[in-house]
């Protein structure tokens, strides 16, 4: 480390601690609500132990040694009585409790799951045998030693503010017996948490290295045994289990050196307070008070105090050290995109994909012709020839299907119900390899490592998360600014939503919104992150006519692509082209065009064919020049006919021949 470096103080005091510290204070944040209610639940434990010794204290003093027995047995019922509110805080507690544990682990689970597959589809390495053990071990010791955190901490500060006002009640002179070992005590305890904490990573090191290895073993044993490298690997096995093993050991060392500790807070208090016991009485002190402080301090104050500090020693240590190792970012992939791009959330467990790059991450680099003539954009998406089927001796639901898409184009796919639209939307964006043919991107063969940065697929059941509305909009764009998360919101029509929730910032829970809200919140997500492809696969389906058009038109502004799996018709009405599927059969064009050339069409747009062949189409077409113009002019401009699947857009085969363009039939029809 240079001497000069202006960011060497800031990496030595980056603690583990002050990593963790940086994460919880967002993620409490959030969640002030559950934390109020859980500080209003322990109000009744505070109000207990408070009873509990100025109830046997009064007994004594005002009832027993003053000579009015009943006096003193009502003391002590009071004292009795405030021991049953204790057990309702007790469950509302524990309801309360799982609002602030399961979000934890959620997160941690989701951050090592993205580690994984980013070092999947980047680089090789232990990455996600080291993520298979934060998933499957770590994670659940961080669920438990936040839990076990969350209730002692709470209880050691409602049951110590009951004592400490309990004492100060009966006389303030207790406080100077009891405060100093308590004082003493913490600060001893305080010296053992660093090394502790290194010990805790150590052992943490050695169980992920330990995994690491036995996910190599269990894949190699064929090879082991053919090498005869038997005795290695057991030596090398050894190695690692005896590091695990000394590791444990070392922090079962430190563990001991606590106990000293832990007997000065927790045995030290008492006995001092027996010790000076004459001198407090000769000075004013009841016996009523001595015996209330000893109840504070043997039943409350002393056992809160030694299960904060065993809790802080154990499992305090060890959840901020493996809190520490979720708070690495996953590693980028080896074609490093710009850090917008990098920083991208990876897709959410169900299956489906939503990522996305700004457009100014994706700029098409197509070079100039050397004829100084306008460039020719490259496709943003090409399929060629696709093949795809559902087995290997099941009908092709894609047959040999080519189609091009543009830059900034915007496409609709409609068909009946199983005709292969949201297959052809899983084929484009990747999520299904084709059995044939090829998928290319911006004239790039498809590339898991590509897709943040290429498109933003978005299927019919919306993915939305337990987080703010702003962290759900921004959740492919974490870099967005309010403006353009409100200007986003108001694009696609999120006003209502936003008014209801009252701000950004507000919390959303997936089951308390509609299934439209969570189209609308999905469909807000991409258009703020404006993929250069753009798949909305029936995405607008539980949306009104007016919602779906606001939604839809605003995407197609955007200056990517859009391509529309339609379940209304009004959406192929607003496209640029319209491509109708019916198993291998598709035809493409506009919507005149396909008024003309497509049956399916025709009866999806509410027309009826004449049986008579050479009245088809009559009274179909309106009678617009335009509209001839472009049924001329279309399969010489439209490069998306693919040789096997039907794809044409005239209406005949004979006009196909006069006009250059050729479409064989299916080889196999549904």
């Amino acid at each position: 480390m240079k001497e000069n470096d202006p960011t060497a103080p800031h990496r030595r005091s980056d603690t583990a601690l002050r990593r963790v510290a940086r994460e919880a204070r967002p993620f409490l944040r959030v969640r002030t609500g559950a934390v109020l209610r859980l500080a209003g639940w322990s109000l009744l434990e505070f109000a207990q132990t408070f009873l509990s010794g100025y109830g046997v204290a009064r007994a004594l003093d005002d009832g027993f040694l003053a000579g009015r027995p009943a006096t003193g047995l009502l003391w002590l019922a009071v004292a009795a009585v405030a021991v049953l509110p204790s057990v309702l805080a007790a469950r509302g507690v524990f309801g309360r409790l799982a609002d602030l544990v399961e979000p934890l682990r959620d997160g941690l689970v989701r951050r090592a799951v993205s580690r994984a597959l980013g070092g999947a589809l980047g680089r090789s390495g232990d990455v996600s045998t080291r993520s298979l053990s934060q998933v499957t071990h770590q994670s659940e010791i961080a669920r438990d030693g936040w839990a076990g955190l969350v209730l002692t901490l709470r209880s050691f500060a409602f049951t110590a503010a009951g004592a400490v006002t309990g004492l100060l009640a009966l006389a303030p002179a207790l406080l100077l017996i009891v405060l100093p070992p308590l004082a003493v005590g913490a600060a001893l305890f305080l010296a053992t948490l660093p090394p502790m904490a290194a010990r805790q990573r150590a052992y943490l090191a050695a169980d992920e290295a330990y995994a690491a290895h036995a996910g190599e073993l269990a894949a190699s044993v064929r090879d082991i045994a053919a090498s005869g490298t038997a005795g290695r690997t057991v030596a090398e096995s050894e190695a690692l289990a005896g590091a695990q093993l000394a590791a444990s050991r070392s922090l079962a060392r430190w563990s001991a050196v606590r106990v000293l500790a832990l007997a000065v807070c927790g045995r030290f208090p008492p006995l001092l307070l027996l010790l000076a016991a004459p001198w407090l009485l000769r000075n004013g002190l009841t016996p009523g008070a001595l015996v209330g402080a000893l109840t504070y301090l043997t039943q409350a104050l002393a056992p809160a105090v030694q299960a904060l500090m065993t809790m802080l020693g154990t499992a305090g240590g060890r959840l901020v050290v493996v809190l520490d190792r979720f708070t690495d970012a996953p590693p980028p992939p080896e074609d490093d995109p710009p850090p917008a791009v990098r920083d991208r959330a990876l897709p959410p467990p169900d299956g489906t994909t939503h990522t996305a790059a700004p457009p100014s991450a994706v700029q098409n680099r197509t070079p100039p012709p050397a004829d100084g003539t306008s460039p020719v954009p490259t496709p943003v998406a090409e399929l060629h020839e696709v093949t795809f089927a559902y087995g290997p001796r099941a009908q092709p639901v894609l047959d040999r299907l080519s189609l091009t898409i543009a830059p900034g184009e915007h496409l609709a796919v409609v068909g009946p119900s199983g005709s292969g639209k949201s297959t052809l939307a899983a084929v484009l964006a990747g999520v299904e390899p084709p059995t044939g043919g090829a998928v290319r991107w911006r004239g790039r063969p498809v590339r898991p490592v590509d897709a943040p940065s290429v498109r933003v697929l978005l299927p019919q059941h919306a993915y939305v998360f337990t987080g703010s509305l702003r962290d759900n909009l921004r959740y492919l764009r974490p870099d967005a600014r309010d403006r353009e998360i409100a200007d986003a919101a108001e694009a696609v029509g999120l006003e209502p939503l936003l008014s209801r929730l009252g701000s950004l910032d507000a919390d959303v829970v997936p089951d308390r919104l509609s299934q439209g809200e969570r189209q609308l919140v999905a469909l807000g997500r991409a258009y703020l992150a404006a993929p250069p492809l753009l798949i909305l696969d029936e995405a607008t389906s539980r949306l009104d006519p007016a919602a779906e058009t606001r939604a839809e038109l605003a995407c197609a502004a955007l200056p990517g692509a859009l391509v529309v799996v339609a379940h209304r018709l009004s959406s192929a009405r607003r496209a640029g082209r319209t491509l109708v599927m019916d198993g291998p059969r598709t035809r493409c064009g506009t919507p005149a065009q396909l008024l003309r050339s497509s049956a399916l069409y025709r009866d999806l747009a509410g027309l009826w064919e004449p049986e008579d062949a050479d009245t088809r189409g009559a009274g179909l077409v309106p009678e617009d020049a335009q509209d001839a113009q472009d049924a001329e002019a279309v399969a010489g401009r439209l490069g998306t006919v693919g040789a096997g699947q039907d794809a044409s857009i005239a209406s005949g085969e004979e006009e196909d021949e006069e006009r250059g363009v050729r479409s064989s039939p299916p080889p196999s029809p549904v």
